[in-house]
């Protein structure tokens, strides 16, 4: 019997990419491969890319690289295969910058791997970074029960695909497509059988995800806060999230599934970018920053306990010192749990590429410098104030001490418990007792049983499917 095929799939970026990776991987295992931690044995190479920043992109060449001289060190032949938006945007471009390069495939044709590889092994040129009239989940193999528990009891499931947006310095709509949004009843299914599998907590993702307008089995569109009240009623699902939001998209529905459903967590990342209206205008981002405090205000008025994250870009073209210390009051403001912050960077094609007035670099790295020192410094704030707070903590892999347990808050973040009475893809009531610099540290008080973390939407006979 022949030895199994060894893949290695190696994710840059977002959820997105790695939701996209857990599928190809499932899809691969019926063509006789197994996954493996180690590049270097691997029959074939999996990059997953992200374009939404040039250091991102540059990344993947710095992998290949590396992959390179390896296979020329080893003498190992190994396929090496470019997925996701890199692939997308620059195509076969991809193969005449590095050589090592057998295959490129764009995120919605991933698909069609198989075939794919079929045209690499014979030589043949292998790039498909078509937007295809198909639905590539119907395409896609459901994963194994064992590949399930491996991935641990907190899943992502894509629910919504591309970007309508249009942003100015966003290359998503030009590599992920228009916003399209997946059928409520292939939804539901995936999300029923993730939780026959073990699975506790879903992250629902999408590049849009609240903007998601999916058809039911009833014929009638359903918003984001109608899919979150019927998954919050298939057993064994304890938790609900969603990412990523755009502020345009937060209807009085989802706010109001918030104070409705203990299932969703009062975690909300709802990325921002910028603080000045002017810049915001500039970004074509559609809201100003008057809407973003009015949505918190609302957030937190059905749910006292929510926290907050965002995404912030410094140094977009054209922004001043004044525009950034708008950026500043509007942290200050509102008191992030956590945030992602960049400094903006050209992306080819894109609007924003062919403006003007480009912000120096130096002046770029020192405003970013003071934006993660303010975010830092507000998280670890929220950190502290967990202190003594008793928390419902889901349990998602061993510790680095024997009989330690790691999980994660409904705030996302890590908690360390030693010798818990709770094994992994359970729940456990947690007094915090720590807060470190990654992590907290909890002491357990009881054992949760599901069926009390787990919320019961109120009826609502007109959202079944």
């Amino acid at each position: 019997m022949d030895a199994p095929r060894k893949l290695y799939v190696k994710s840059f970026g977002c959820q997105m990419n790695v939701y996209d990776s857990h599928r190809m991987a499932d899809m691969l295992a019926r063509e006789g491969y197994v996954e493996t931690a180690e590049p270097a044995e691997a029959d074939l190479v999996i990059l997953n890319t992200c374009h939404i920043r040039e250091k991102a992109a540059e990344k993947v060449y710095s992998e290949l690289g590396r992959l390179r001289k390896s296979q020329e060190e080893t003498g190992h032949s190994t396929l090496v295969a470019v997925a996701g938006c890199v692939a997308q945007a620059e195509g076969a471009e991809i193969i005449k910058r590095a050589p090592v390069v057998d295959l490129v495939v764009g995120p919605q044709s991933y698909h069609r791997l198989p075939e794919l590889l079929a045209k690499a092994r014979a030589g043949e040129p292998a790039v498909d970074t078509d937007f295809p009239v198909e639905d590539k989940f119907d395409h896609l193999p459901a994963p194994s029960a064992a590949a399930t528990r491996k991935r641990g009891p907190a899943a992502f499931l894509t629910v919504q695909e591309g970007c309508d947006k249009f942003c100015t310095f966003c290359v998503v709509p030009y590599t992920r497509g228009a916003e399209v949004s997946r059928p409520v009843a292939k939804i539901l299914a995936e999300a029923e059988r993730l939780a026959e599998q073990g699975v506790r907590e879903l992250t629902l993702i999408g590049q849009n995800v609240n903007a998601f307008h999916g058809t039911g089995a009833d014929g009638r569109t359903w918003s984001l806060a109608d899919l979150l009240y019927r998954l919050a009623e298939i057993p064994g699902i304890g938790r609900l999230r969603y990412t990523t939001s755009h502020p345009r998209d937060m209807g009085e529905d989802l706010i109001a599934a918030h104070r409705d459903l203990p299932a969703l967590m009062p975690y909300l990342h709802l990325p921002v970018q910028s603080g000045s209206d002017r810049v915001l205008k500039a970004m074509n981002r559609k809201h100003g920053r008057e809407l973003f405090f009015d949505i918190v205000a609302r957030m937190r008025a059905v749910r006292p306990d929510m926290a907050l994250s965002s995404d912030f870009i410094v140094g977009f073209p054209g922004e001043t010192d004044a525009e950034f210390e708008d950026t500043m009051d509007l942290i200050r403001r509102v008191g992030f749990a956590g945030a992602f912050s960049f400094k903006y960077s050209p992306r080819p094609g894109t609007p924003a590429s062919d403006l003007g007035a480009q912000v120096p670099e130096a002046v770029k790295t020192e405003r970013l410098h003071r934006l993660q020192a303010a975010l830092e410094a507000s998280k670890r704030a929220f950190d502290l104030s967990c202190v003594g707070r008793t928390f419902e903590v889901l349990f998602e892999k061993p510790g680095r001490q024997p009989g330690q347990l790691i999980g994660r808050s409904p705030y996302l973040q890590s908690v360390v418990v030693n010798t818990p009475p709770a094994g992994i893809g359970e729940f456990l009531t947690v007094t915090i007792t720590e807060a470190g610099p990654n992590s907290l540290a909890g002491t357990p008080l009881s054992h949760t049983p599901l069926s009390h973390v787990t919320a019961r939407a109120r009826p609502l006979a007109a959202l079944e499917a």
